[in-house]
């Protein structure tokens, strides 16, 4: 319970500190653009820690850890969701005709979107009794998170045009997460549905 309400207080204060700070006037030139950037790269961390969670729960025998997964994937789910909001508010004003101009201008939105499906799809079956209702199949859906992380790189990677040291460092995290998974990864393709 403590873990949990840490969590809470500690991601939403995150979320809510860019507002603060953009009424100090405190995000440089462009505070639009730092605002859609905390949500996207804040929804790829959380989402990078969910990849982290279960290989060093195992390791260290931290059940507690485990325990909190789900909460941190929600939060992660949260965060992007944030990150097309203000993307659509701040940046295109809620102009469908806009928003379809930028996803024919900046076709990496495509990849961000895809990501954010899988997102959607995790963050609605989370629930216990979605668990139950798929049954099985539930952990085939949930396996999709691993598509999701490299979907959400790509959408960043290529959104940051010139700098590559960051989304570098990224794609080597994401990389060996999902190497501690290739057995798991293995099974899963060659368990698909066909």
């Amino acid at each position: 319970m403590i873990v949990k309400c840490a969590i809470h207080l500690i991601l939403l204060g995150w979320a809510v500190s860019v507002f603060w700070l953009a009424s100090q006037d405190a995000l440089g030139a462009d505070p639009v653009k730092a605002i859609i950037h905390f949500y996207g790269i804040g929804a790829l961390n959380l989402l990078v820690l969910t990849l982290v969670i279960s290989p060093a729960a195992r390791k260290f025998k931290l059940s507690v850890l485990m325990r909190q997964r789900r909460l941190i994937g929600l939060y992660c789910f949260a965060y992007a969701c944030m990150h097309i909001i203000c993307y659509w508010w701040l940046e295109l004003n809620f102009s469908p005709a806009s928003f379809v101009d930028e996803l024919v201008k900046r076709p990496y939105i495509w990849l961000g979107m895809l990501g954010f499906v899988i997102l959607l799809t995790l963050a609605a079956t989370s629930p216990h009794k979605a668990k139950l209702r798929l049954g099985r199949r539930w952990q085939t859906v949930h396996n999709f998170i691993y598509l999701a992380s490299i979907l959400v790189w790509l959408h960043f990677f290529l959104s940051r045009k010139a700098d590559i040291l960051e989304p570098g460092l990224y794609a080597l995290t994401i990389l060996l997460l999902l190497s501690f998974r290739y057995r798991k990864l293995q099974r899963w393709y060659k368990n698909r549905p066909k």
